[in-house]
């Protein structure tokens, strides 16, 4: 079946989850699921209807029910269009997993810009549909990094950079050696991205010379990782991946199932392996070498009780 054109693409994030926040700059990848979105003229008075077909880890959509809601405020506010006035019905689905780390709240922003541009007739080009999506990441993350939506917008792998002044962020497509075999894993842990954000600012404040030195050290890892990537070398794309996964648990969003992950992962052949996204829970990326690596890693992973996602980046 072909999929619809609003479309919005899950996304995993190789290096700079949390830095990308502070103004550090952050490499991240479109993946092949994606969430769909279709808008329709509702019944009178009813506002705002869902229906949610997508694929989820348990508990998920229940969990992110306020988030979707202020997304769903904030980016009607944005495009002066008032439910009260104009009921919609909104119908989500497509082949992303909804789970923490993967990109679904910004998928389904983008989803559903798009199909609101179509809708009202809007003739939202993609900038523009990047800005409505950005929008509504607020209501989940608070002070949102953009990068998700920008995944979720444009596709492909990028270099990411938030503009702390307000103005435009700076993203770049970047070159890939060669097609990047990774494995999701899901935790089964969901959290709210905004408070987790929060929480590590918190700690930030209170300890700003240790985290000046944990920014110096990824920047490292940043710059390594561009050029490892464009050159293809697997090997230390993963030894950055760990590195990253270091700097991560101390600034303390990693959690023992991220860590157990990380751990047989590693033992079944993953060359790198980093939780990607909020943390504390929500979802890890591991790296293979080949697809014959990748089914091992899935199948070890799955073994210890957690769903796994095979798939391809930088194709």
């Amino acid at each position: 079946m072909q999929k619809s054109k609003n479309v919005g693409y899950g996304k995993v994030i190789l290096f700079g989850e949390h830095f990308v926040v502070y103004g550090l700059p952050g490499i991240a990848a479109a993946m092949e699921d994606y969430t769909t979105a279709k808008v329709e003229k509702g019944k009178p008075g009813t506002g705002v209807v869902f229906s949610d077909n997508r694929p989820e880890t348990p508990g998920y959509k229940e969990t992110k029910l306020g988030e979707r809601n202020r997304m769903m405020e904030l980016m009607l506010k944005y495009l002066n269009i008032d439910p009260k006035k104009t009921p919609l019905k909104i119908t989500l689905s497509g082949t992303l997993r909804c789970t923490s780390g993967n990109g679904s709240s910004a998928a389904m922003a983008t989803a559903i810009a798009r199909a609101l541009s179509e809708h009202f007739g809007l003739g939202l080009n993609e900038n523009q549909i990047n800005d409505v999506s950005y929008e509504g990441e607020k209501g989940s993350a608070g002070t949102p990094s953009g990068i998700d939506n920008t995944c979720a917008t444009y596709g492909g792998i990028i270099i990411f950079r938030k503009n702390l002044s307000g103005g435009p962020n700076k993203i770049d497509k970047m070159k890939v050696g060669k097609p990047i075999h990774i494995v999701i894993a899901n935790t089964g842990i969901t959290q709210e991205t905004k408070l987790v954000v929060e929480d590590v600012k918190r700690h930030k404040d209170a300890d700003p010379k240790k985290y000046e030195r944990i920014f110096s050290d990824y920047n490292k890892v940043f710059e390594s990782a561009k050029k490892a990537i464009e050159k293809g070398d697997m090997i230390e794309i993963g030894r950055l991946m760990d590195r990253n996964q270091e700097l991560l648990r101390e600034i303390t969003v990693s959690c023992p199932e991220i860590e157990k992950i990380c751990k047989i992962a590693k033992t079944a052949g993953a060359i790198g392996a980093k939780l990607t996204g909020t943390g504390r829970g929500g979802s890890v990326v591991l790296l293979a070498a080949d697809e014959t690596s990748q089914e091992k890693i899935a199948k070890a992973v799955e073994k210890i009780g957690f769903k796994t996602m095979e798939t391809r980046i930088g194709v």
